[in-house]
């Protein structure tokens, strides 16, 4: 069966990049911040932010809702993708940036979409070739090479920190991935609500104080860009082009990140920090330049999503409907050729 099909980088790889362009900035922003606020409490105004501004959006956005509901079997996802991504993660990302520069900080978080690649293959059998492997090999060599302090084998603590929260991320990642069907601002509204009373109960419990009011709206603001407004599009993405792909084109983020920082803190541009970029972006160009095309068959499925009448939504409505729409439908078994990506209809072996 062959069918005209539309271009398989949209709309998913403008999303998972204009993601990564919000979430670059974050280490920058966040070392700002750091000068007048805790690291517990910056990680829960950003989170409390990103919720807040979403839960005022959805309720302006209601009665034009498209998107499929969070079903009770969504939960323990959500829950798994909130502890790991919403309250680990940031908390070791805001402890490492006071121990190391946003430069270094902002290009080691391209380890976050080497582990959501890595858990995504290993954990849940996606897709993943050659060229991608060799392009997050030269990301993780890229970031070694960041985190080494040129002193023996010791390595910089904060870049461990960070590290450690990309991997969480990455497990963040893949949960969020088994939900990406549903709303997507309901998803990251959660995150960012939970999130961020966990980590500013922690913060306050361990003494710090909240920052001045116009400190307080600052983060609040930027947390409804960098990781609202981010995680929203990330999730459509996942929708889109499946884990491993999205964090793939996620790494863009830390160049962004990177050269803002060089650029706004006056962080020192040192050989290290241009070789470990040179090797980071050999890995982005091998990601952003893969093509995956081969013939597939398509199992029978009923699941519910936000979907428009292409070649794999060919079923029939009463009377007319707008698109985007979402309900729950059916796909009959299909075998056909196409390029694509690990999208919701195209999780098969190989």
């Amino acid at each position: 069966m062959n069918h005209q099909h539309t271009n398989p980088l949209l709309p998913g790889v403008p999303l998972a990049l204009g993601s990564a362009v919000l979430f670059g900035a974050t280490p920058l922003l966040s070392k700002l911040l750091l000068r007048e606020v805790h690291p517990l409490v910056l990680a829960g105004l950003l989170y409390l932010g990103a919720g807040l501004g979403l839960a005022v959006y959805r309720g302006l956005r209601r009665a034009t809702d498209k998107e499929a509901p969070i079903g009770a079997p969504d939960l323990p996802w959500l829950a798994l993708a909130i502890g790991a991504g919403g309250v680990i993660a940031p908390l070791l990302l805001m402890l490492g940036l006071t121990a190391t520069t946003a430069s270094s900080a902002a290009l080691l978080l391209n380890l976050e979409g080497v582990a959501t690649m890595v858990i995504a293959w290993v954990v849940y059998k996606e897709n993943v070739d050659r060229r991608l492997l060799v392009g997050a090999f030269a990301i993780l060599a890229g970031a070694c090479l960041l985190s080494w302090t040129g002193s023996g084998i010791e390595i910089d603590g904060g870049a461990l920190l960070i590290a450690g929260a990309c991997l969480a991320w990455g497990l963040d990642n893949n949960f969020t991935r088994r939900i990406s069907g549903g709303d997507p601002v309901v998803i990251a509204m959660a995150k960012g609500l939970v999130a961020g009373t966990v980590n500013l109960a922690l913060g306050l419990l361990a003494g710090a104080s909240l920052p001045g009011a116009l400190t307080m709206l600052a983060a609040a603001l930027t947390g409804f860009f960098v990781i609202g407004v981010s995680l929203v599009a990330f999730i459509l993405a996942l929708r889109h082009l499946g884990t491993a792909r999205t964090g793939a084109y996620y790494s863009l983020a830390p160049f962004l990140g990177a050269a803002l920082s060089v650029a706004v803190l006056d962080d020192p541009l040192t050989i290290k920090l241009l070789f470990a970029g040179a090797l980071m972006a050999i890995g982005l160009w091998l990601h952003l330049t893969e093509q995956h095309d081969h013939e597939h068959h398509h199992d029978a499925i009923e699941h519910e999503h936000s979907h428009v009448h292409d070649p794999h939504h060919r079923h029939a409505h009463d009377g007319e409907v707008s698109e985007p729409h979402s309900h729950w439908h059916q796909h009959a078994p299909m075998t056909h050729k196409h390029p694509h990506y690990p999208d919701l209809h195209h999780r098969h072996g190989h």
